[in-house]
């Protein structure tokens, strides 16, 4: 997987910090969605592990009931990542301007990325960090739905079909060696898609990519 230049590019690409300067809590998928996602992360994730939210804000969905070691957070705005309860700690980067994490290796039982891959300039470059900062058999889950920033979105992203959105982030994963086979989970919507841009209950498709950091990388 080698993502050409122009697929890389956004329709508004100013500074990704300016498009992000001023805080917006509000969540930015619908409670179905959200549901589905906060089910997974109860099935995939274990009590007192170390968890880094990655591109992430006010919310990060996670089971209230599981009370985790260290919840790291992650995002390009400051005040909602201050607003964020379940966080131990947090930091604010550009990452497509400076892909390096710093965080140390093999630090980390899971990478939970919610709605943002869609913004990712240099997956490349992220995943193998992705990869560098879980230890071996931690879990990176990438949840996804048909929203988004469409003038932040990167062009092989905005001219995807939802299909292929998924093999898009599956190649990501794939383009590093030592993950595990991609698994997908798919709940597609069953509301027809004017109502859904109305905001009708149910609306959003749910998209996850999941894949393991192999035992012997």
């Amino acid at each position: 997987m080698q993502l050409r230049p122009n697929q890389r590019l956004k329709l508004d690409d100013t500074d990704d910090r300016l498009f992000y300067a001023s805080p917006r809590f509000v969540t930015h998928v619908d409670e179905g969605f959200i549901q589905q996602l906060t089910d997974l992360y109860r099935d995939r994730l274990k009590p007192n592990t170390r968890i880094f939210d990655m591109m992430s804000s006010w919310v990060s969905h996670l089971p209230e009931e599981i009370q985790f070691s260290h919840i790291e957070g992650h995002g390009l705005n400051a005040e909602e990542l201050a607003r964020n309860p379940r966080f131990t700690h947090y930091f604010v980067q550009n990452i497509n301007e400076n892909p390096q994490l710093p965080l140390p290796n093999e630090d980390f039982d899971a990478v939970l990325n919610c709605v943002s891959v869609q913004y990712i300039q240099y997956p490349e470059a992220i995943f193998s960090e992705i990869h560098r900062i879980l230890k071996p058999g931690g879990v990176a889950i990438i949840s996804f739905s048909n929203r988004m920033f469409f003038q932040k979105a990167i062009q092989a992203w905005r001219d995807a079909s939802e299909p292929q959105r998924v093999e898009l982030v599956k190649s990501y994963f794939a383009a590093i060696p030592g993950f595990t086979t991609p698994e997908v989970i798919v709940q597609k919507s069953t509301v027809p898609n004017f109502l859904q841009w109305l905001g009708a209950p149910g609306g959003d498709p749910f998209y996850a990519v999941i894949a393991y950091r192999s035992s012997s990388s």
